[in-house]
């Protein structure tokens, strides 16, 4: 533990506790951060509170699921997130139905904030795992 282990497990262990190690681990490295309430890049200003933005002034509405995809991109910000883990913390699936559910949500995104939505250059694809957010 000293050298930056999170936990450690002796043997003989059953299956069942590693299982509950490994998701205490995950709940750990998953733990939800400080919540933002506001956010700004560029010409856009976001308050998380009421899911609403504007954009160059102008007021832009963004859906729940929206705004909750937006605040976890950048609260890990520069960070690739997989859509499975979008899922799970904006929507609350454990079974995945469909990422595309995702990708069109990120599209509608893309093209409320972005001044490009074709070549974006805040709300980026990682091809073959998610989306990140860069300033």
């Amino acid at each position: 533990l000293e050298l930056g282990a999170d936990d450690y497990i002796t043997k003989p262990f059953s299956i069942r506790e590693l299982l509950a190690r490994i998701k205490a681990v995950l709940r750990r490295r998953h733990a939800p951060p400080q919540q933002i309430e506001t956010y700004q890049f560029g010409d856009v200003k976001i308050d998380f509170r009421k899911s609403v933005a504007t954009k160059g002034g102008r007021p832009v509405e963004l859906s729940h699921y929206e705004a909750g995809i937006l605040r976890l991109l950048i609260t890990n910000k520069g960070e690739p997130i997989a859509r499975n883990r979008i899922l799970d913390e904006v929507w609350g699936y454990e079974l995945y139905p469909t990422t595309r559910t995702i990708d069109n949500h990120v599209v509608k995104l893309r093209q409320k904030l972005e001044d490009d939505p074709h070549n974006p250059a805040h709300i980026l694809t990682v091809h073959g795992m998610g989306y990140k957010f860069v300033d």
